[in-house]
């Protein structure tokens, strides 16, 4: 199991420190909300994680099948404007690069990434959140 931390930086402020096994980052709000933009919101790693998965399983299909990637771009958009109702749009742009690629490779590429694990918990899977005291 997984554990990740989280704690607030400074007493009455918003940035957060988060811990994930040796790795250590942070989170902040836009000025809008109070924050000092410090640092991604959880929107935009919500966001990212999406992004990442999608790369990550890309360069992990072409390793595993001797497909010639050298390099994925991915580009995600939010769209949040109706989020407040229930629907919370994601565009997703990617990019496969390698002089070897061909047309047939990257459609396989494009298959693989639309069921990356990121994707599948966004859209398939019955997330159950328990809240306690720590």
């Amino acid at each position: 199991m997984t554990m990740i931390d989280c704690e607030t930086e400074t007493p009455n402020e918003f940035p957060q420190k988060l811990r994930v096994r040796s790795h250590t980052f942070r989170a902040d709000v836009d000025a809008a909300t109070g924050g000092r933009d410090e640092a991604p919101d959880p929107h935009d790693y919500f966001d990212a994680s999406l992004a990442a998965c999608k790369a990550l399983t890309a360069t992990w299909y072409a390793k595993k099948n001797g497909i010639p990637l050298e390099r994925v771009e991915s580009h995600i958009e939010r769209d949040a404007s109706e989020e407040r109702k229930g629907r919370y749009v994601l565009r997703v742009r990617l990019g496969f690069h390698g002089p070897a690629l061909t047309d047939e490779q990257k459609a396989r590429l494009y298959d693989v990434v639309a069921r990356c694990p990121v994707h599948k918990l966004m859209t398939a899977t019955d997330v159950v959140i328990e809240t306690a005291p720590l």
